[in-house]
């Protein structure tokens, strides 16, 4: 019996599979048996295909293919060329050793790319489960970005026989490239970024002090929300944001092409943090993932990590769906059960929201008049709870912009300050973020002098401070401090820090 090493991808993380292969004496039938999914059950007529059409005589035999561990259920396409190889040599001498083989077969024998094989290498790269991979070109481009493994690949079918049949398997190795943008070093380690501003500042007149914040939010990793009348540039600032966030370390950009390939999106593996919008009518498993029994699908919680999540209109999405949003925002995971799964997603995402200060949206403007009541302007505020607000860094009321307005502003300008603070943050050797510290850092790394020790003591007591607000404001000074290259947490930090909070 031969084995092929092989694997299956379980909502984001792979579990390794042993492709076996038993012919028997019998009436001749091909089974596919271990759980395996509809996907799985049609490459036996792919396979057929593709070994026919490549001169291979089928034998008469019982062929049964099982897929180990049986009790995990298996899905994807990408078992096609295991399955074929271990029909076609059958007869050889050829071991697999710990080559993982991934690939979907034509039905002419060539072997093309699925979307679940890059993250499914990706994990078995993170488990230190394998060193050798045989794939297509096309998988091979991909995958070449992943460190600390060795890529094989060929065409088609053939070619993949004639690779275990010769012992000179280098002419098939696949040589990496690298990352086509600016970078730099901190401890040892590389961080990428990229100084492309499709949307640049420069296009937003006025709102000087929505941009600082934003700039905070973006250099600090904070929650973010924006109040103000309809078209004051809400939108605007926030899908701006991207483009200056901080650079991104190699596991990053992996981790951005391994959801983005979950998603069944194109895989650019550029430095650009994602940024999700879903719309205030999406559905709560859509947002946070959902699905049933072994089924469990990604949502846009997790689709969001390491990247921006912008909610507008954010009273407007359902009330279940914003209590929800308490415990992404608060350990940076959020877990979703099911009777037979159980996945534990990261959620360390930037939080971006905007809101009108009335339905009607004209509460703050100085050129329209506001048709709300008192009674519905406080039911529209209410449906955000203290509990959420009290989870969100810097809130920002923005002024009805006058048509003198100037740009005080560009991208650039923002986005090298950011890398700076970037910079220290890295060069004080934190793992995370300001925004995203542990109670225990914020000790370590949020030094305050004696006059803003004074001050926050004050506003301690003025302003009834929670332990959550009096670290959320520590978190957020010390990255005004990085911005302004101060070494400890000033009296002007702390005080622009506290001009931020929501009153």
């Amino acid at each position: 019996m031969k084995i092929i090493n092989s694997a299956t991808l379980q909502t984001i993380e792979a579990k390794s599979v042993d492709v076996e292969a038993s012919f028997t004496n019998g009436l001749p039938s091909f089974t596919i048996v271990g759980l395996a999914s509809n996907i799985i059950q049609e490459s036996r007529d792919r396979v057929k295909s593709a070994l026919l059409s490549n001169e291979f005589k089928f034998p008469a035999k019982k062929i049964t293919i099982n897929l180990s561990p049986s009790e995990i259920q298996k899905s994807g396409t990408h078992f096609d060329l295991a399955i074929a190889l271990l029909i076609a040599l059958y007869e050889t001498n050829v071991v697999f050793n710990d080559f993982y083989i991934f690939g979907e077969l034509s039905l002419d024998g060539k072997i093309k790319d699925s979307s679940s094989i890059f993250p499914i290498v990706l994990s078995l790269t993170k488990q230190k489960l394998v060193k050798n991979v045989l794939v297509s070109k096309e998988s091979a481009k991909k995958l070449s970005k992943i460190p600390n493994i060795n890529i094989y690949c060929v065409d088609n079918l053939d070619m993949a026989m004639q690779f275990f049949k010769f012992d000179n398997k280098e002419k098939f190795k696949y040589i990496s490239s690298s990352f086509e943008c600016e970078s730099f070093s901190i401890l040892n380690k590389s961080y990428y970024f990229l100084k492309d501003y499709e949307l640049d500042f420069n296009e937003v007149k006025g709102q000087k002090y929505a941009i600082e914040a934003s700039l905070i939010a973006a250099a600090g990793s904070h929650n973010i929300l924006f109040e103000g009348s309809a078209g004051c540039g809400k939108s605007m600032i926030s899908k701006r944001l991207k483009f200056i966030m901080p650079p991104m370390s190699l596991e990053e950009i992996l981790e951005k092409a391994k959801l983005q390939s979950i998603d069944l999106k194109p895989i650019d593996f550029s430095p650009i943090r994602v940024f999700r919008a879903p719309h205030h009518s999406s559905t709560k498993s859509s947002i946070f993932g959902g699905g049933s029994g072994n089924s469990a699908k990604i949502g846009e919680i997790a689709l969001s990590n390491n990247g921006i999540l912008f909610f507008d209109e954010l009273p407007h999405f359902s009330k279940s769906t914003l209590e929800a949003l308490r415990e992404p925002l608060e350990d940076f995971k959020v877990l979703i059960s099911r009777v037979n799964s159980k996945v534990l997603y990261d959620t360390k995402f930037l939080f971006i929201s905007a809101m009108n200060p009335c339905p009607c949206g004209n509460l703050l403007s100085i050129s329209k008049d506001c048709r709300c009541s008192d009674l519905e302007v406080q039911r529209y505020k209410n449906r955000l709870s203290e509990p959420l607000l009290d989870r969100i860094d810097l809130y920002v009321v923005m002024n009805e912009p006058s048509v003198n307005e100037k740009v005080y502003y560009n991208s650039m300008q923002l986005h090298e300050r950011v890398i700076c603070a970037f910079k220290k943050q890295k060069q004080r050797a934190q793992n995370d973020l300001n925004g995203k510290l542990s109670d225990k850092e914020i000790k370590k790394f949020c030094k305050l002098d004696d006059s803003s020790s004074e001050i926050l003591n004050k506003a301690i007591v003025n302003y009834k401070l929670s332990f959550r607000s009096i670290n959320k404001i520590l978190k957020v000074s010390r990255t005004i401090a990085d911005l302004n290259n101060n070494e400890n947490i000033t009296k002007e930090d702390l005080m622009k820090a506290l001009s931020y909070r929501k009153r």
